[in-house]
């Protein structure tokens, strides 16, 4: 293969040397065996840069009208945060149900999300996080009171497969950190759950991100500081608790549910243990 001039440059380079650095201090620590050492960083938004790792998407893209935003937010001397770094991000916007008038095979509207973009490669290959060794993912986020879900994306065989976990805020208002098991997240296709479950893709993930799918119309706001794996249960505030399928046709989904629903129109309910 012939080596180009974008495959040589410092940005290159740099990501192979930091990757080169992290695989090697797994092989020096003996992580395989041993377990790992410390938390893995998933994403942060301490910088203003962060913001462009990510991407916005909402129904605008079907020629919806809810509106969306990922701003960065600094550190406030004046009115300090309880978080790490210098800044942090907002996803806020209003959510539309409304159907675009000129688009009759549009039948549901009214959902916002971010993700972060695929990693850049490095000599090694594709970048891809391997969470195998963790139990929990860890987010540090000050949500309003609607519930959001969590969105995982793998290099599954299946490109448009998610899996996704319901996320809400314990104390609306305030910053806390929440903990959700990955044997917890539920395998999704277009918002549909699919069976049968298959165990997500731990070594080969790809991007991470959270979405507002209830289709309630109105003001939406949640900041997150930063997103890691962790096997630490005392770094977090709150573990939400797994689903449990909903037998029920026809049940009316509530606050703090989720609205997963498998091929057979149940809703996937998620209990509060």
């Amino acid at each position: 293969m012939r080596v180009t001039a974008a495959r040589l440059s410092k940005g290159f380079l740099g990501r192979s040397i930091d990757e080169f650095k992290r695989v090697s201090a797994i092989a020096l620590n003996l992580e395989g065996i041993k377990g790992p050492s410390g938390p893995l960083p998933l994403h942060d938004f301490h910088s203003p840069d962060s913001i462009a790792d990510c991407k916005t998407l909402s129904d605008k893209d079907i020629g919806g009208y809810s509106q969306v935003a990922l701003d960065w937010v600094p550190q406030s001397a004046q009115s300090p945060q309880p978080i790490r770094g210098a800044g942090y991000a907002r996803f806020h916007g209003t959510i539309s149900a409304e159907l675009p008038p000129d688009k009759p095979d549009i039948q549901r509207s009214g959902y916002a999300a971010w993700r972060t973009l695929d990693r850049k490669p490095t000599v090694f290959g594709k970048a891809l996080f391997n969470i195998d060794m963790y139990t929990y993912l860890a987010l540090r986020i000050r949500a309003d009171d609607r519930s959001y879900l969590v969105n995982i994306q793998t290099e599954s065989v299946v490109p448009t497969d998610l899996h996704q976990h319901r996320l809400f805020a314990r104390r609306p208002g305030e910053w806390e950190t929440v903990l959700i098991k990955w044997n917890d997240f539920v395998r999704t296709n277009h918002g549909f759950v699919v069976e049968p479950q298959t165990e997500m893709l731990r070594q080969k993930v790809r991007t991470l991100g959270i979405g507002l799918t209830d289709r309630i119309p109105g003001p939406f706001n949640l900041c997150i500081e930063r997103i890691w794996a962790t096997n630490n249960m005392s770094e977090g505030d709150e573990m939400i608790a797994p689903p449990t399928p909903d037998t029920k046709e026809g049940h009316e989904v509530g606050h703090k549910d989720g609205l997963l629903k498998n091929k057979q129109g149940h809703h996937i309910n998620w209990s509060d243990k």
